[in-house]
């Protein structure tokens, strides 16, 4: 009996001094590797993340992997509780020859959040990773956090967690809002979302009179500002391109973009609107694709105004102003702000009396529509600078002065390049602005008349103008059951329409419009088939060359 005990013994010594080379070559290859390969103190976690209420949670088995630390004896193993110390060796020794078929006594140990801290018990949780165990039995103590912490935890991340564990006591923001989740990766953020709440307080003074106390600052900032924003970044999938990093990080990210971008462009502009837009940069080949705009904006259809920054191009002609008194019309409606923008060809055109007086003349008509609006001077390519800040807004409203041709020359059409790149609906004003009463929308069954009716629907819906359904039944190509989808997604909606199916086209359009007095027509955009618009001709061009009344045009 004796001799079996010895032998145990020795067997355990063997395996200790194995364990112990282990740690040391995990050591030189964390160091090498820039890892941490040390325990986390509880001591230190404690503190720093504010850990007070403990709570007996009785005999339970837990994964050895969530044990990252100790009390007291952290230094004395690596992250996977290798021993370090060769003076450890007759402990741990004695305890891997006293294992026997019923295992070891259950360990004690401390629960914050998903980790453990072993408080006695580490020789036994050495050996049993040693032995290959996935599990232990533990008597648990949890301790209630505020900050949630994984096995993957470093001793750099405990500095984040530390300023996390500080801005929730100084905030009380979980208390208000229990599932808040504002963890970061970087240090240092947690004061630049501090200084975010006083800004938010001192502009609801300034703004609006609203003398708020810190916590009333605080939750108005999280609900109408960080909120929008998270599931804004989530639903576009945003994260998927900044794959290490957190919403809170993307939040903070965008809206530092934002205020540079502000600086730059001369607007105030929403930080949706700089994460959609970031969303179009990184993923084009979404942007792209029919529906997409629409797709962003299904929640907010109902809930909200879908026209919140409209982006109008301005010039010196007397013509060009009828795209801003458009724009102040359908702004008007939806409560938006206006983004004007001017583009010309050198720096000293920009500084010109001129310039000054078209500015004071797009704030006069601001300030008489009781709007608010901003007007930027750029110098560039006037296709280009439109298409840049197009995608920083929810509808463009321009001016038709030179309406795309036929043949190869439509190719060439600025206003065409605009139409076919903008990842937006298109407002194009051929003549005179008219305030919206009786919508027409052309209805094919193709996926960008489908497009075309979303927003008929919300037109219908929300402005409360009378809408009429049009199909042209051209060469047997489309039956009149070709309306039905359209009937069905209207009646969904409640919207009460008139139905038109005619033979023909362009003459038909006209007839209806000047019958039936409508002031909006309402149609998908290019078919992307530039061959077939080469040889046989683009209804769009068509409709901007003949067409008297604003064209909404939908990607």
């Amino acid at each position: 009996m004796f001799l079996n005990k010895e032998s145990h013994y020795r067997s355990a010594v063997e395996d200790f001094q194995s364990a112990h080379q282990k740690a040391t070559v995990e050591e030189v290859l964390a160091r090498l590797q820039g890892k941490p390969n040390t325990l986390l103190s509880f001591e230190e976690i404690a503190k720093k993340l504010k850990l007070q209420a403990r709570s007996e949670r009785g005999v339970q088995t837990i994964p050895l992997e969530a044990i990252v630390g100790s009390v007291g004896r952290y230094s004395d193993f690596t992250r996977t509780f290798l021993p370090r110390n060769p003076s450890d060796q007759q402990r741990w020794a004695l305890v891997k020859a006293s294992l026997d078929e019923n295992g070891f006594p259950p360990i004690d140990v401390y629960k914050v959040s998903g980790v453990y801290f072993v408080l006695d018990g580490n020789h036994r949780v050495s050996v049993a990773r040693q032995e290959g165990w996935s599990t232990i039995q533990a008597n648990v103590i949890e301790v209630k956090s505020n900050v949630p912490l994984s096995p993957d935890t470093s001793p750099d991340e405990l500095i984040v967690k530390s300023e996390y564990a500080d801005f929730l006591e100084e905030t009380r923001l979980h208390e208000y809002r229990p599932n808040v989740d504002l963890g970061v990766t970087i240090p240092g953020q947690y004061e630049k979302l501090l200084q975010q709440i006083q800004v938010h307080r001192y502009y609801a003074w300034v703004d609006r009179s609203l003398s708020w106390s810190f916590e009333e600052a605080m939750l108005d900032w999280y609900d109408s500002i960080y909120i929008p924003l998270v599931e804004t970044i989530r639903d576009r999938g945003l994260l998927r391109w900044f794959p290490d990093r957190t919403v809170t990080d993307f939040y903070l990210w965008v809206t530092e973009h934002r205020d540079a971008l502000q600086k730059e462009l001369g607007w105030q502009i929403r930080s949706e609107a700089v994460a959609e837009a970031l969303a179009a940069k990184t993923d084009q080949a979404a942007e792209a694709e029919t529906g997409s705009w629409r797709k962003s904006k299904l929640m907010q259809r109902y809930t909200e105004s879908l026209f919140k920054d409209i982006l109008v191009p301005l010039s010196h002609t007397e013509d060009g102003w009828q795209a801003m008194q458009q724009a102040l019309f359908v702004a008007q409606q939806e409560g938006s702000t206006l983004h004007g923008l001017h583009i010309e060809d050198s720096q000293a055109h920009l500084e010109g009396e001129e310039a000054g007086i078209l500015r004071d003349r797009f704030q006069k008509m601001c300030r008489d529509a009781n709007l608010k609006g901003a007007l930027a001077l750029e110098v560039g390519e006037t296709s280009e600078k439109i298409l840049e800040r197009a995608r920083l807004a929810d509808l463009l409203v321009i001016k038709v002065s030179y309406p795309p041709q036929t043949g190869i020359a439509s190719l060439t059409s600025p206003l065409r390049m605009i139409i076919s790149r903008v990842p937006r609906p298109i407002l194009a004003v051929p003549d005179k602005a008219v305030r919206t009463t009786h919508a027409l929308l052309a209805f094919d069954g193709s996926s960008r008349s489908k497009e075309a009716l979303f927003l008929a629907t919300y037109l219908a819906e929300q402005w409360g103008i009378a809408l009429t359904v049009f199909t042209a039944l051209e060469s047997g190509r489309l039956s009149g059951s070709v309306q039905d989808e359209a009937r069905a997604y209207l009646d969904l909606h409640e919207i009460q329409a008139d139905y038109v199916i005619k033979k023909g086209a362009a003459d038909s359009v006209r007839a209806v419009v000047r019958q039936r007095g409508i002031d909006l027509l309402v149609m998908g955009g290019y078919s992307g088939m530039t061959i077939k618009e080469f040889f046989i001709g683009s209804n769009v061009n068509l409709v901007l060359k003949e067409s008297k009344i604003p064209v909404l045009i939908c990607r």
